[in-house]
């Protein structure tokens, strides 16, 4: 299990841009080269799926599938490697869950997913929530409006399944903005070697600066700092619990707040494309603000402690990856 503690140091990037391939330890070289072969039409389908460019292939060949080879490392055969991907909203948490699972899948590990997301406490939960402690909290989103003993006893589950074991994966509907009923979810039989966790605000710790209102939001509708406190509660006690299940820790940094509200607006353009759904621009810089002041905290303490940082652009392409001094070590 993950000490989830901060260990102090800032570990150098092995590299900036693609990865140079004399970075890598030889055998994740070579047992990468030796997939993307195997991996050519899974990896063609997932760019269409995922509505990503052509010149994108390279990070999937040259970062991501290096990177899923290296995790391997950390896995033990008595029980499964749980991976703990966080980034803020638009970095491709769920697209970098998806190539790996593939990865995965090929070379004979069986893995699931479980997003954050997926834990979401019921409608019915968060408006209780927001009548007892702020009406804030009625929103989804934040540490707080999580099910979290749910996703401790998934995860638990998951981590102690035997051949003959079932575990299902809790779903949330946002179009509902409601957990989906439970005999509909996803069951996994049997034991498996990898659970991929993702989630915008893994590995947050309680945001104690600046101590007044950030935004607009906080400003006008928690200027007490009521809501702020909660989540800074819920940080401090059954989120850190949860967090404590994540064995290695993978951070899709974004450059700045900025570049997450232009990317959650492309995330809403790109729903808006399939299903007729979506926020405006107007609606999206207001939601953001809910996760403006862990996002900042995020962006500047992960860094220091996460077992590796993969560094995006403006652009939203891969400028680097950093692996913390402990982690290199292991390959």
């Amino acid at each position: 299990m993950s000490e989830y503690k901060f260990r102090g140091l800032r570990p150098p990037f092995l590299s900036r841009g693609i990865m140079d391939k004399g970075k890598w330890p030889a055998e994740v070289l070579q047992r990468s080269e030796q997939l993307q072969a195997q991996l050519a039409a899974p990896f063609r389908d997932l760019l269409h799926e995922h509505q990503l460019p052509e010149d994108f292939l390279p990070v999937l060949t040259q970062v991501f599938l290096p990177l899923a080879i290296w995790t391997l490392n950390r896995h033990q055969h008595n029980r499964p490697l749980v991976i703990g991907i966080s980034g803020g909203q638009g970095t491709g948490k769920s697209t970098l869950a998806d190539v790996w699972q593939r990865v995965y899948r090929e070379i004979g590990y069986r893995c699931c997913t479980l997003s954050l997301d997926d834990i979401y406490l019921t409608q019915q939960q968060r408006r209780a929530l927001a009548t007892k402690v702020h009406p804030l909290l009625k929103t989804r989103g934040v540490p707080g409006t999580h099910d979290t003993a749910l996703g401790i006893n998934t995860l638990k589950a998951l981590c102690s399944a035997d051949k003959d074991s079932t575990v299902s994966l809790p779903r949330f509907d946002k179009g509902s903005d409601d957990r989906i009923p439970a005999h509909l979810w996803p069951v996994v039989s049997g034991r498996v070697d990898i659970v991929l966790f993702e989630g915008w605000c893994l590995g947050a710790r309680p945001s104690l600066e600046p101590k007044g209102p950030l935004n607009e939001l906080e400003d006008k509708r928690d200027a007490c700092g009521k809501w702020r406190n909660y989540v800074n509660q819920q940080l401090e006690g059954p989120y850190r619990d949860l967090f404590s299940l994540i064995d290695i820790w993978i951070m899709l940094k974004a450059p700045s707040m900025a570049c997450i509200v232009r990317w959650r607006q492309l995330q809403e353009h790109k729903l808006r494309a399939r299903s007729g759904r979506g926020m405006t621009g107007r609606q999206i810089a207001q939601f953001v603000q809910h996760y403006e002041r862990l996002t900042r905290n995020l962006l500047e303490d992960m860094p220091n402690w996460a077992d590796c940082v993969i560094a995006l652009g403006e652009d939203h392409k891969v400028r680097g990856v950093q692996l913390g001094a402990d982690s290199s070590r292991r390959v």
